[in-house]
């Protein structure tokens, strides 16, 4: 049985807001939330640049839970407990497990894992918090979820690096289809403002000093952000018969692999992503109004998109709408793609593109319509996500309007 797959909530977190209104309200401004870490201790690290979250929500998860998190667990529970407020959805002991959540992460518990290793290698201590192995482990933050809202179905974690948050997507899209639940909340999280964290990235040297500035032509890098973005996915069948409000349907998946790098990109990878996803939504490239970019603001990145782009899509690719919105919610690595994804669902309810922030030059390589600067008011029937990953593991989904 063919069972579609729709949208009826999303809540999130980052740099720009601490709910999915508020956020898509900044997004669509094109009011980027990049600037000087404040409230992360960086020890020698003062004056990185990131997009952070300046004050959590007030929220009313017991002391109990709240505990026994670590920060990527709590943004991801806070995001998950929004999008099922939105989507007037409750479990109980009759139908949870037919409830699942799938959560992708990029990293891990880094601020429990830091601070553990401190205790111990730089303040003589003998022992560490009980809880240290289950705050940090990568399933923790779906483990959360799912203590949180009282999920029994499927949960698990999902992590492929920048594109987590689509794989979990795809993979909950699967659950349902698949007939192993009737709703999965799934998204995103990560926290990644931890002092050896951050000195790996700056190792790699793609890092910005200022801001991030993608597909323009004096980009100077990536900027990291902390995040979280979640969706509760439905059967159509399922919301339908409650008479939810959705908003929009996951038209289509497409997955592949560069098997090129560990870190350089590929074209041909990318473009097999997407050109799978068009196949698994039944669309014409001529059909994708909008696109949401991986754009991360690296030059190899943004031209090897580019060139993807220009592959798949032929000249409708110089016709349909682009911007990469981590220009203002910054790379919240295993959140990037679920923030993208309320990005596009958002574009299909309110018709309007979020424009690239920050941009200033342009770059002939990247000579696509890449919204610069201000939002564009068009129908946007069908939103595309791009989300290409270190490692050369890629997703990208399709989102149509119901």
């Amino acid at each position: 049985m063919h069972r579609r797959v729709v949208i009826t909530g999303v809540g999130g977190l980052c740099g720009l807001g601490t709910d999915a209104a508020s956020m898509w309200k900044e997004m669509r401004e094109g009011r980027s939330a990049i600037g000087p870490i404040a409230n992360s201790e960086l020890h020698d690290l003062e004056g990185m640049t990131g997009a952070e979250i300046k004050a959590l929500p007030q929220h009313d998860i017991n002391r109990k839970q709240f505990v026994s998190m670590a920060r990527f667990s709590l943004l991801a529970v806070l995001a998950a407990r929004e999008a099922m407020r939105q989507a007037g959805l409750s479990c109980d002991e009759r139908n949870a497990h037919r409830f699942g959540a799938t959560v992708g992460v990029g990293g891990l518990g880094w601020d429990v894992m830091e601070e553990t290793y401190r205790a111990l290698l730089l303040d003589g201590a003998r022992r560490v918090g009980i809880l240290a192995v289950p705050k940090t482990m990568p399933s923790a933050a779906a483990a959360q979820v799912s203590l949180s809202l009282g999920l029994r179905g499927p949960v698990f974690g999902v992590t492929s690096a920048c594109a987590s948050a689509n794989h979990a997507i795809a993979s909950a899209v699967d659950q349902i289809k698949l007939g192993r639940a009737d709703v999965m909340v799934s998204g995103g999280s990560d926290a990644p403002f931890a002092w050896g964290v951050l000195k790996a990235w700056e190792a790699m040297r793609v890092l910005s000093p200022d801001t991030c500035r993608p597909f323009s032509a004096d980009r100077k890098g990536l900027v990291l952000g902390e995040g979280a973005g979640m969706a509760v996915l439905e059967s159509y069948e399922h919301a339908t018969r409650r008479g939810a409000t959705i908003l929009a349907e996951i038209a289509g998946v497409g997955l592949s692999a560069d098997a090129f790098h560990i870190a350089a990109p590929s074209v041909e990878g990318p473009a097999s992503a997407m050109r799978a996803c068009l196949a698994d939504a039944g669309l014409n490239a001529e059909d994708v109004d909008y696109l949401n970019a991986h754009g991360t603001g690296t030059k190899s990145n943004d031209q090897t998109e580019t060139a993807a782009i220009k592959r798949v899509f032929g000249n409708h690719a110089y016709l349909m709408s682009i911007s990469s919105t981590k220009s203002t919610h910054a790379h919240c690595l295993g959140a990037a793609s679920a923030l993208e994804m309320i990005a596009c669902v958002m574009a299909i309810q309110e018709d309007v593109v979020p424009p690239t922030a920050n941009y200033r030059e342009p770059d002939p390589a990247c000579d696509l319509d890449i919204t610069p600067n201000v939002p564009r008011e068009r129908k946007v029937r069908v939103a595309m996500s791009n989300a290409f990953a270190m490692g050369g593991t890629n997703a990208v989904l399709a989102f149509r309007q119901v």
